[in-house]
C-alpha cells in the first residue's frame, strides 16, 4: 500500500505539469519543438523509471542521479503550474491582466536552483537542532545535561569526501555534549567503508563518552554475500571497528551515567522495524534493571516506538533516525510523512517523547533539500525546578 501510494505520487509529479501546460498553453497551437520539449523528457523520464525498476540489479549506482535530474524537471513545471493558477485565478477575480506565464517562470527557475544546490552543497550543510526534553523523573543532578545524537551517517555514501565529515565531527565537538548517541546506519552495507573515516570518528567526544546501535543498513542486508556467515562476519566486524573507535556499542543492553549521587539509565536495542526491516530488538532483556530510572533509549526506527515502547515501557525519551525525513522537504512538506507517523524532530505521548533525527549522511541519492544533514543537541529539563 506504501509503495502504490508513493507510485502514485510520482506519477502525478511526472504527468500532471505537463498535463496542465499542454492544455492551458499549447493545445490548439501549432508549437510543435515547444510540445516536444514539454513531453519528450517526460517520456524519457518514464521508460528509465520502468527500466530501473525492472533491471535494478543492474542500475542501482545510478538511480540517485535519474532522482536529482527527474526533480530538476518536475518540482520547477509543478511550481510552474501552482504559480500559472494562481496567477489565472487572480486576473479572473480582479479582471486583471497579468502575465502568467512569464511571471510563473520566475519561481519555477528559483526552484531549479534551490534543486541544484541541494545536489552539490545540500549534503554538506550541517545544521545544529538544539531541542528540550522536560520530565518530572529527571534526577536533578542532571538538570541541563545536554545529549548530542547522530544518525544515519551511511559511510558508504561520503567515499572520497572525508573533510566534509572532519567538519561534522569538529561542529559535533564544538557543542561540549555531556553525553554523544549514535542511532544506527553507520554504514550502508559493509564494514569496510568505515576504513577511510574511522579516525574522524575517533575523534568524536564526549563527557560521559560515545555510544551506539545497530540500523537496518547495518546488518548488511542490501548487497549478495556469499554465505550468510560472510554477513554475520561483517556485523561482528562493524561492531568491532566501532569499539576501536571508543563508540562503545549497547545491542540490547543498557549503560549507567552517573552524576554527584543521581544516575540516569542509556539503553540501545537492536533494529526494531516493520517488514522490510529486521526486527532484532529486546527492549524487556535491554532495560533490566534500569526499573524506576530516568531512560533514554536508543532505537534506530521510529516505528518502535508506537509498536513497543509506549504500551510496554515506561521509558521516557526514545532517540531514533531512519526516516532522512526522505531527505527532501518543500515547504515543511516531506514524503516520509506518508509512510512515518513520527518522521522529523520531537513527537510527545503524555509526559513522554520521541525525537527522530533526521540524519547526517545520505543514501540512494547524493542530494538534501531543505531536510539538512543534522547535529542533535537535546537538554534535559527537570520540570519539577
Amino acid at each position: 500500500m506504501i509503495l502504490l501510494r508513493v507510485t502514485i505520487f510520482f506519477l502525478l509529479l511526472l504527468l500532471l505539469p505537463d498535463w496542465y501546460i499542454h492544455r492551458t498553453y499549447l493545445r490548439g497551437k501549432n508549437n510543435k519543438l515547444y510540445k516536444r520539449l514539454l513531453w519528450w523528457p517526460t517520456i524519457i523520464l518514464l521508460v528509465l523509471l520502468g527500466g530501473s525498476v525492472a533491471f535494478h540489479d543492474y542500475v542501482r549506482d545510478f538511480f540517485g542521479i535519474y532522482l536529482i535530474v527527474t526533480l530538476c524537471f518536475c518540482i520547477p513545471k509543478l511550481t510552474f503550474m501552482l504559480f500559472s493558477l494562481l496567477l489565472r485565478g487572480i486576473n479572473k477575480v480582479c479582471r486583471t491582466n497579468l502575465p502568467h506565464a512569464a511571471i510563473s517562470a520566475l519561481p519555477a527557475l528559483a526552484v531549479l536552483g534551490y534543486i541544484l544546490f541541494g545536489a552539490i552543497k545540500g549534503k554538506e550543510n550541517f545544521k545544529v537542532r538544539e531541542v528540550t526534553f522536560s520530565s518530572a523523573n529527571l534526577p536533578k543532578s542532571f538538570d541541563g545535561y545536554r545529549i548530542l545524537q547522530l544518525s544515519d551517517i551511511h559511510s558508504g555514501s561520503w567515499k572520497g569526501n572525508a573533510k566534509a565529515l572532519k567538519k561534522a565531527i569538529e561542529l559535533c565537538n564544538s557543542q561540549n555534549a555531556d553525553l554523544a548517541l549514535f542511532t544506527g546506519d553507520l554504514v550502508n552495507s559493509r564494514a569496510d567503508e568505515l576504513l577511510e573515516f574511522k579516525d574522524i570518528f575517533a575523534g568524536l567526544k564526549a563527557k560521559d563518552g560515545v555510544y551506539s546501535v545497530l540500523g537496518n543498513h547495518d546488518y548488511g542486508t542490501y548487497v549478495n554475500w556469499n554465505s550468510e556467515a560472510d554477513r554475520l562476519a561483517n556485523i561482528d566486524s562493524l561492531i568491532a571497528r566501532e569499539n576501536m573507535m571508543g563508540w562503545k556499542m549497547l545491542n540490547n543492553s543498557h549503560t549507567i551515567i552517573k552524576r554527584d549521587t543521581d544516575s540516569i539509565a542509556v539503553i540501545g536495542v537492536e533494529n526494531s522495524g516493520r517488514p522490510p526491516f529486521p526486527d532484532y530488538a529486546k527492549l524487556k532483556e535491554a532495560s533490566a534493571g534500569t526499573e524506576g530510572m530516568f531512560q533514554v533509549l536508543m532505537s534506530h526506527d521510529p516505528t518502535h516506538w508506537r509498536r513497543e515502547v509506549l504500551p510496554k515501557s515506561d521509558i521516557e525519551l526514545t532517540l531514533s533516525g531512519h526516516t532522512h525525513d526522505m531527505q527532501i522537504t518543500f515547504f515543511g512538506l516531506s514524503v516520509s510523512s506518508f509512510i512515518y507517523p513520527e518522521h522529523n524532530g520531537m513527537y510527545m505521548e503524555g509526559d513522554r517523547g520521541l525525537y527522530v533525527n533526521i540524519g547526517l549522511g545520505h543514501v540512494l541519492f547524493p542530494m538534501r533539500l531543505g531536510a539538512w544533514p543534522e547535529i542533535t543537541i537535546i537538554t534535559l529539563k527537570n520540570s519539577k525546578t
